[in-house]
């Protein structure tokens, strides 16, 4: 495959020609702009922190007062101009240079550094060097995952739950032996000089959450569109957003889903000699969680569930971020890439050939689903059912691949247990006055985790959910392990020892790690999140 910026020059002349072509097919050049206009102007009024503010400031009021002088037959040569800019605003600039340098360098590198907390640890290991081996543990379908890379397009979705996902999945896939993926991140991570760098140079284009205009949406989601037409492999977050309740998703956004779809219909349409596109989910599974403890004050707060946006979180701060990463090495603790069956863009599994298949593993023509009178083409209302149902299929993949540890079930069976004490509370009365009764004596616990390990294990069995080593021993195992981790980072921890009991330190995060359970009807209580996980179901608020 030829390197990004050789076919840059082509992906931009295509994004102008085909979202202009689209939008003005569906109203006049002047309505479009003044949209943009109104949008943008609004966004840069309250945005008062952007660093692109007063460039977008000027290029809009020059765009405008352009717009009022201009002759109708002049106006979508400015169209045309406001999806450059947003073009431009938006493209990746992969650079194999520094990417064949950083991923040489960066493991070992940073085994190092992280592990100077723990010299006893890097004294045993000696003269092994640890590197981010020892904290990633990359499961599932990896190897159809390489193998459909030579016979289509991929694109991964996984699920979210940390700033420190696009660092995983990208390190996964250097140990896999696959190229970068492109993958789009929130303008709000390129603010660092240093971190945006290396974004923009190992695949990263922007993705501003807080434009609302239409015509930048239908921007962001041709270029995603045509990266895959031009052969490039991609990374979409589906859920849009961290989850901020822990929770495993269960709604996903549909917007970008949909350019799989696009796209094959569009390599049809030009007769590519590889049109398949691969969706494959996966999972990330962190016994920690570095934003936990803003991520669900966000979640419990009144503003924050308005809030898409979170610029101010323990990602922001470096030393925070070098922190959590020691202790985890330090510990032995895992954060496990699970990768799961590649569907087609309709949501059918395919074989390791790329086939799709049907319920009864029979071979599926899917290019007929894309036919309107014989022959590829798109039909919206049609095409939205498709992509609704390969976002049920990927939903049903993230939970079968959900890699459960120690730290989600000792929250689990200590949140349970505090609601059975304090029957009378609902949830978010129980994490703000930690009811009549917060600490429970270690014996019950034990019992309590008992009970849920075998339900779990029953699951498993069943192939609806994974249990991670942390897991595989004894209630008091589990228990142990799991007091030594919550210890060790946040500044307090979800759950604590006193004596012959357990308690928790910090009930909102023993909400967080208990909530990676929610959607599996476990034990005998009530869910506590919404189906779509969220928010809190009305009765617990």
């Amino acid at each position: 495959m030829v390197t990004r910026r050789e076919d840059l020059e082509g992906i931009r002349e295509e994004l102008v020609f085909r979202v202009s072509e689209q939008v003005l097919a569906r109203g006049s050049a002047s309505e479009v702009l003044e949209e943009s206009v109104y949008y943008e102007r609004k966004r840069i009024a309250e945005d008062r922190g952007s660093p692109a503010r007063e460039r977008d400031r000027s290029f809009w009021a020059e765009l405008a007062r352009r717009l009022r002088r201009a002759p109708e037959h002049e106006q979508p040569a400015l169209v045309r101009e406001a999806v450059e800019h947003y073009g431009q605003e938006i493209e990746g600039h992969f650079d194999p240079r520094i990417y064949t340098l950083v991923t040489k360098a960066l493991p070992s590198t940073m085994g190092v550094v992280l592990n100077a907390v723990s010299p006893s640890k890097f004294v045993q290991r000696f003269p092994k060097v640890p590197s981010l081996d020892d904290c990633v543990t990359l499961e599932g379908e990896t190897e159809q995952l390489q193998g459909l890379r030579d016979k289509g397009t991929v694109i991964l979705v996984p699920t979210h739950s940390s700033n420190l996902d696009s660092i995983v999945m990208g390190y996964g896939l250097y140990r896999l032996g696959l190229p970068p993926f492109i993958y789009g991140a929130g303008l709000n991570l390129f603010h660092n000089r240093l971190i945006g760098f290396f974004m923009h140079n190992l695949g990263a284009y922007t993705v501003d959450r807080k434009k609302q205009d239409p015509l930048y949406k239908e921007v962001l989601k041709t270029y995603a569109t045509l990266t895959l037409e031009f052969g490039y492999d991609n990374l979409f977050f589906p859920g849009g957003t961290r989850a901020r309740s822990g929770a495993v998703e269960s709604k996903l956004k549909l917007g970008l889903l949909g350019t799989g779809l696009s796209a094959y219909v569009n390599n049809l349409k030009r007769k590519s000699d590889q049109p398949n596109i691969y969706v494959v989910p996966a999972t990330l599974n962190y016994q920690l969680v570095l934003e936990a403890e803003t991520l669900i004050d966000d979640f419990l707060s009144a503003v924050g569930k308005s809030r898409y946006i979170i610029e101010d979180d323990e990602f922001s701060q470096p030393r925070t971020v070098f922190g959590f990463l020691s202790k985890l090495i330090s510990l032995d603790a895992k954060i496990t890439l699970r990768v799961g069956k590649a569907l087609d863009p309709f949501g059918n599994p395919v074989d390791d050939e790329g086939r799709s298949l049907d319920p009864a593993g029979r071979f599926i023509d899917i290019e007929r689903y894309t036919w309107v009178d014989g022959r590829p083409a798109e039909d919206p209302s049609r095409d939205k059912e498709y992509i609704s149902e390969c976002a049920e299929r990927i939903c049903e993949a993230f939970f079968r691949d959900n890699v459960i540890e120690n730290t989600h079930v000792l929250a689990r069976a200590l949140f349970d247990t505090l609601r059975d004490r304090n029957p009378q509370l609902g949830v978010f009365k129980l994490i703000r006055t930690r009811g009549m009764q917060d600490q429970v004596p270690a014996v019950d616990l034990h019992e309590r985790i008992d009970s849920l390990l075998s339900e779990l294990r029953e699951l498993e069995r069943a192939g609806r959910i994974r249990l991670g080593s942390s897991c595989r021993g004894s209630a008091a195992d589990v228990v142990a392990g799991g007091l030594a981790v919550f210890e060790t980072y946040h500044s307090r921890p979800a759950a604590e020892r006193h004596g012959d009991r357990v308690g928790s330190g910090d009930p909102t995060l023993l909400l967080f790690y208990q909530n990676r359970l929610e959607g599996y009807a476990l034990g005998r209580h009530r869910p506590v999140l919404t189906s779509d996980h969220r928010s809190l179901r009305p009765e617990e608020q």
